[in-house]
């Protein structure tokens, strides 16, 4: 694979030790720990190998990758190995895929409240969706989904949202039959997003009145009871951002969607143009202007800062499984699902033949090749030697 001109780790490991020593009394444990698992991850901090062609000699050297969910650079084979578990959970079924928003006013409380407020997203989606789609008014079934937290705008500010993937149908009350959609038509944009308004506030001033919240900087006048709720009286009356974009065309197409989606981070590499003179250049889609793409310049800071607001709270889960996706019910009721949809009755089994390399995974699910001589694209790469971690400290962060 080519390395992208820049990355977000050379912008780290150029500014990151000043953006530390100046911001070293708000950065969480967290905020470091992926900054410094970015800026060392396929280096020599980390160790390696090295790997010859068995045709023509050629040479290179591997380093190990950090596996933060967070890096740019390791999100390729969490990917792959993330669709081939879904690959077996496919239905022969519509997809569509629809997006939940919280207002500005919502967002600058999360920003200071992270695992909480994500908590009553997801909360607050799952109970909506699962809700209006078992009203026989609407649908009448019992319907499965995902849902993956994204917390960025294509400008890096904060905007958490949740894109949730469902099959266009769902089991009857009595488990007899599936109950499809409309051609076309999931549920009703408005009395989903009238739900989750409610909802939500109706959960957040749950945590409100335990204590949960914490408020500070600007906010810290949100810790008194009255000025709380006359923070929240605009975002009362809004009408809160649910959108429901067209059915995938076929099942085929919702993995090769996903994929795109469910690992990606703030920002990618392929999106960095330059970083001179202590500014930092990348491409973002401006959608509030009919999609065009424009070129945004931050100071590094700023763009560290920004880039530093994503990390999520240590071990939270930012792709969830509900109604008969739930990891409880998964394997039950996919089975009945498919008993429903006239489809193979039971989940495929793991192909014993497969590679369980991670090389063999990558190539297979994303077409790309880490074994191929890069230079007479004849031979395949060998380990030859081992090269050991110049530093002994635990850099990765697996939650």
């Amino acid at each position: 694979m080519d390395r992208p001109r820049l990355e977000v780790a050379d912008v780290f490991r150029r500014y990151g030790h000043a953006y530390r020593q100046q911001h070293a009394a708000s950065l969480s444990t967290n905020q470091r720990r992926v900054m410094r698992a970015i800026e060392v991850c396929r280096t020599a901090a980390l160790g390696g190998h090295i790997e010859q062609c068995d045709q023509c000699g050629h040479q290179r050297i591997s380093y190990n990758s950090c596996s933060n969910r967070h890096c740019p650079k390791c999100q390729s084979l969490a990917r792959a190995e993330w669709l081939a578990d879904r690959q077996a959970e496919l239905l022969d079924s519509p997809y569509f895929h629809v997006v939940f928003t919280v207002p500005e006013q919502i967002a600058a409380i999360a920003l200071q409240n992270k695992k909480i407020v994500y908590g009553i997203l997801f909360r607050t989606t799952a109970e909506t969706l699962l809700t209006i789609a078992s009203d026989p008014k609407h649908l009448g079934a019992q319907i499965g989904f995902f849902a993956v937290l994204h917390t960025w705008g294509q400008n890096l500010l904060h905007h958490p949202h949740l894109h949730c993937v469902v099959p266009g149908g769902g089991i009857s009350a009595d488990g007899t039959r599936w109950i499809s959609c409309r051609p076309g038509f999931f549920l009703p944009v408005r009395v989903l997003s009238r739900l989750f308004r409610r909802l939500f506030l109706k959960y957040l001033g749950q945590a409100f009145d335990s204590g949960s919240l914490q408020f500070s900087a600007s906010l810290e006048a949100l810790s008194d009871p009255q000025e709380f709720a006359h923070y929240l009286k605009p975002v009362r009356d809004l009408e809160w951002c649910v959108y429901a974009k067209p059915p995938f065309a076929g099942p085929a197409q919702v993995l090769d969607y996903v994929g795109r989606y469910t690992h990606r981070v703030a920002i990618s590499n392929n999106r960095l143009v330059d970083s001179d003179d202590g500014h930092v250049r990348f491409r973002w889609k401006d959608y509030r202007n009919r999609d065009r793409h424009k070129t945004m310049t931050l100071s590094a800071e700023e763009f560290i800062h920004r880039f530093l607001i994503h990390v999520l709270p240590n071990r939270f889960q930012r792709i969830r499984y509900f109604g008969f996706l739930s990891n409880r019910r998964r394997q039950h009721k996919l089975t009945l699902c498919r008993q429903l949809l006239a489809m193979p009755s039971a989940i495929p089994e793991p192909d014993p033949a497969r590679s369980d390399d991670y090389r063999d995974r990558l190539e297979t699910l994303a077409g790309v090749s880490l074994r191929q001589c890069p230079a007479c694209r004849q031979g395949a790469m060998i380990r030859i030697q081992l090269l050991v971690a110049v530093t002994t400290a635990t850099l990765q962060d697996t939650s």
